[in-house]
């Protein structure tokens, strides 16, 4: 045989190799392209994630200036709070739940502030501990706070007309407002706070 089809061969065969694995490559790459488009059925959770988890972190204020007084703060990435009661909340272990939501506390009623435009203006600045609203069962009131130091940004009115919505749905259409926090004032409340799982711990709820 002569050395031009030595060569020759020699060259065929280092190409069907580079070929080969081009083909792997590719392959792989198609593979794992599978994988993102099409995730496995077996690793897919019982139930799809809500527009709250997907969208925001949950966080809890437990026991906030008084025992049992539990309250979640949900985070959205631009920084928002959205405030609420904690399904450990005491008012919801009264007979019959909540009845009315006043939102006329102290010597302001929060459901009249009107905030406008981009830069938020005529939002009140409260201090965590400053508060919402009152919510009243058959027996008893209790009041809700701010859970986070920041702007006021809007209360949810709808609950004046439908206090039920707490009993049904506090975690969604019940929530109680929306405050914008400061970073810096947002780092010093999150470590009073406790995550999701801690929560569920700590309270042992599903």
């Amino acid at each position: 045989m002569s050395t031009i089809n030595k060569d020759k061969i020699i060259d065929e065969s280092n190409c069907s190799e580079t070929e080969v694995l081009d083909e792997n490559k590719e392959e792989e790459e198609d593979e794992d392209l599978q994988k993102l488009l099409v995730p496995d059925v077996q690793n897919l959770p019982i139930t799809p994630p809500s527009a709250v988890e997907s969208n925001f972190a949950t966080f809890f204020a437990l026991d906030f200036m008084k025992p049992a007084h539990d309250q979640y703060v949900y985070r959205h990435a631009n920084g928002l709070c959205v405030i609420g009661l904690a399904p450990s909340h005491v008012a919801f272990k009264d007979e019959g739940g909540i009845t009315a939501v006043d939102f006329n506390v102290g010597k302001s009623d929060r459901s009249e502030m009107k905030v406008t435009g981009k830069r938020k203006k005529n939002a009140q600045h409260f201090e965590s501990n400053t508060a919402l609203c009152k919510i009243s069962t058959k027996n008893d009131t209790y009041i809700v706070r701010c859970c986070v130091k920041g702007s006021l940004l809007e209360v949810n009115q709808q609950l004046i007309k439908q206090p039920e919505l707490l009993n049904v749905s506090a975690d969604r259409e019940g929530y109680i407002a929306i405050i914008m926090p400061k970073p810096g004032d947002w780092l010093k409340i999150k470590a009073s706070l406790v995550s999701l799982q801690e929560y569920k711990k700590l309270k042992e709820v599903s």
